[in-house]
């Protein structure tokens, strides 16, 4: 499976129409992919809260209608990163959007665990309380966002549902850029799974972003690992190995708890 990470480093001083235009146009130049995974609420942005009420839009928004149209023209799944959702009664949640390459929505993640203690994600928005996994052209994904990564409980709960791999686009700031490295391959090492985790670059609300977009494979090994500006990055997963992996050195059978 031939996956492409598309770490954006968006703007914010222009239309939001125009960003999900150019991210159009990148998403159809993503031709030979099987899976294109975007980062943490590209649309909106991870850290300009102030933009988060004027721009929520509902799952069957201008994101959904976007990405589900270039996932036809290329064939391939898309993992929308995640958008500010408001549902049917206005609360705001941190949702990733799974999309086929038929361009149907094959699965939503409210993001469980939301980062900032008392303000941002806390103080604006609604914890999700689903795990999801889901099918990508016959490898079981778990789905997560950006702060979930510092939950291994959750990794063993997707992992309990099926998971071979996880998907995890983040919107994880430079200050802090080494944990995210370590935890994605922590959680891969754990679970014997690929983790494929698409960060944000640039600039947001004046805070950097880190980068280092990293696909990391059953044996923790860094696969492909992008820098710090805008980027795609390309990696290969291999499902064969995650049953090689956990089958040549079965710790998941010995646990007790």
């Amino acid at each position: 499976m031939r996956v492409h990470l598309c770490q954006l480093a968006p703007s914010y001083e222009r239309p939001n129409d125009d960003l999900r235009g150019d991210v159009d146009s990148l998403l159809r130049a993503q031709v030979g992919a099987d899976l294109v995974v975007l980062p943490e609420l590209w649309p909106q942005g991870g850290f300009t809260y102030q933009r988060w009420a004027a721009e929520a839009e509902p799952v069957d928004g201008p994101t959904l209608a976007m990405v589900s149209a270039a996932a036809r023209a290329i064939g391939a799944h898309v993992h929308a990163g995640s958008i500010v959702e408001r549902d049917a009664e206005g609360r705001l949640y941190n949702t990733a959007l799974l999309v086929g390459p038929d361009g149907g929505l094959l699965a939503t993640y409210r993001k469980i665990h939301l980062f900032g203690f008392s303000s941002g994600e806390p103080a604006l928005m609604t914890a999700g309380t689903d795990l999801v996994v889901a099918d990508i052209g016959g490898l079981a994904v778990g789905l997560a966002t950006c702060y979930d990564l510092r939950f291994p409980e959750m990794f063993r709960a997707l992992l309990d549902r099926g998971a071979q791999a996880f998907v995890v686009p983040a919107a994880w700031p430079a200050p802090r850029v080494a944990h995210w490295r370590l935890l994605a391959q922590a959680r891969a090492v754990e679970e014997q799974a690929y983790v494929v985790a698409t960060n944000t670059s640039g600039v947001q609300a004046g805070l950097a972003m880190g980068g280092g977009s990293v696909v990391v494979d059953p044996w923790g090994v860094v696969v492909a690992e992008a820098g710090r500006d805008e980027e795609v990055l390309v990696a290969d997963l291999d499902p064969a190995l995650v049953t090689k992996t956990r089958s040549e050195f079965p710790v998941l059978a010995d646990r007790r708890l």
